[in-house]
């Protein structure tokens, strides 16, 4: 059996005011070349996520979220232990939310056995707009923290 790296997926559009979080974060995560770790930036395509995530072990995955805390905010949910909360994800700019994606994951039995879900409290979707100064004043903070988590994991 090959053992394939953890897999972080950073979920957006990079037009798209904070919906780009999880693209930002994927981006300097991926700069730092982490061993056994593997990044992928993508829109949050069902389909694309789904087959993302088929024969892994270990998924890290980064959006945005609207959960009414406070800009910022960042949320650690585990999508192993039971549904996300749909309402975070209803207001996605893509085609079906990342609640529904795991759900489906999860339903055809290739949610990977630990799926860590980053959810950065987003303020702002305008098309055009960068991130807002609330996200992207926690950008540095989720990459170290997720650096820091990754290193210590077993090779």
């Amino acid at each position: 059996m090959v053992v394939r790296p953890t897999l972080v997926i950073g979920i957006g559009h990079l037009d798209r005011g904070d919906d780009a979080v999880g693209r930002v974060v994927a981006d300097r995560l991926r700069r730092q070349e982490i061993g056994g770790v593997e990044v992928i930036e993508t829109d949050g395509d069902a389909a694309k996520l789904l087959d993302l995530m088929d024969g892994r072990d270990d998924v890290i995955i980064v959006d945005a979220g609207l959960s009414g805390a406070e800009p910022g905010a960042v949320h650690r949910l585990d999508a192993t232990a039971g549904p996300l909360p749909l309402p975070m994800f209803a207001t996605s700019s893509h085609a079906i939310g990342l609640s529904e994606s795991i759900e489906l994951a999860r339903a055809l039995g290739t949610l990977p056995r630990r799926c860590l879900v980053i959810a950065i409290e987003a303020q702002r979707f305008d098309l055009g707009a960068g991130l807002s100064p609330a996200v992207a004043a926690v950008v540095d903070i989720v990459v170290r923290d997720l650096l820091a988590e990754l290193a210590s994991q077993p090779a």
